[in-house]
């Protein structure tokens, strides 16, 4: 069992925990909506997705918000994920992300899809 995330207190107030299959879960959602620099000691960890909201909507775009994702998921969660597929979506003010990828330790195939708005 991992820690989860975000980091709370079970009923019984202790840490709560997460299965393996959310833990990757949540480590794969703190990587995209992470802004790079917004961590101290790993600068240059996160994707930042949440000015995808506001950008103006094109395929290239599209297309190089993919790409960034799919280098990001490989470069930092590489050791436990083999990412297969990336899809990245604004509509209106959120941003929808799926990730189709396989967990290397026991070789299952997820689809994991993210929703954010941002908060005002």
């Amino acid at each position: 069992m991992q820690i989860s995330y975000p980091f709370h207190l079970d009923g019984s107030g202790r840490l709560a925990s997460a299965s393996e299959e959310a833990h990757i879960e949540q480590l794969i959602e703190q990587l995209l909506f992470t802004n790079p620099g917004e961590r101290v000691n790993r600068p240059d960890f996160g994707v930042g997705l949440m000015h995808m909201v506001f950008a103006p909507d094109s395929d290239e775009l599209a297309a190089a918000n993919q790409f960034l994702v799919q280098g990001a998921l490989q470069q930092w969660l590489g050791d436990l994920i083999q990412v297969e597929a990336v899809e990245v979506q604004a509509q209106e003010s959120s941003l929808q992300v799926t990730v189709r990828y396989l967990v290397l330790r026991n070789q299952q195939r997820r689809l994991s899809r993210f929703t954010h708005s941002p908060g005002y």
